[in-house]
């Protein structure tokens, strides 16, 4: 007996949305705790700009770009590393994150504070923007599906595989 029903749209990924388009777990994350702590900063400046005017909501980017970079470097490393050697990304993520907090140091240091630089909302917009990077993170993580267990192999018969 023939159909003829299409047989729809395959199961797993869908192509709706952003977030359909993108194959990587990875870049999914990004995209996600980009969006939700660029979303926060702007928040926060807008108040930082009320309180204390342009320098407080230049101070509040300025902290939360500064957390950005920090997170988004460790999710581009798990893209490009871990769809090559899964069992050395998180090896590479220790490095890659003790060279991300000594170069920011670095940075920093040889930099100094800019005379501009509000440090109340400076921090303010870090940890703000932490928060929402990292509620985005483990929520994009919640909703992945990772195979954990291997399927089982196929058996004759019933679920005790006796036939």
């Amino acid at each position: 007996m023939t159909s003829n029903a299409e047989s729809g749209r395959p199961s797993g990924r869908r192509g709706d949305g952003l977030f359909g388009r993108i194959s990587s777990l990875w870049l999914r994350l990004l995209v996600l705790s980009l969006l939700a702590a660029a979303a926060a900063a702007a928040i926060t400046s807008v108040i930082a700009a009320l309180a204390d005017g342009g320098l407080g909501s230049l101070s509040t980017a300025a902290g939360a770009l500064l957390v950005i970079l920090f997170f988004a470097i460790s999710l581009l490393v798990g893209h490009f590393v871990g769809r090559n050697n899964p069992s050395g990304a998180i090896g590479l993520f220790v490095a890659t994150y003790f060279v991300k907090v000594v170069g920011f140091a670095v940075v920093l240091f040889a930099l100094g504070r800019p005379d501009w630089l509000n440090g109340r909302w400076f921090l303010i917009g870090a940890v703000v923007s932490v928060v929402a990077w990292q509620t985005a993170e483990l929520y994009g993580f919640s909703k992945a599906r990772l195979q954990i267990y291997n399927d089982p192999a196929d058996r004759k018969g019933g679920p005790d595989g006796l036939a």
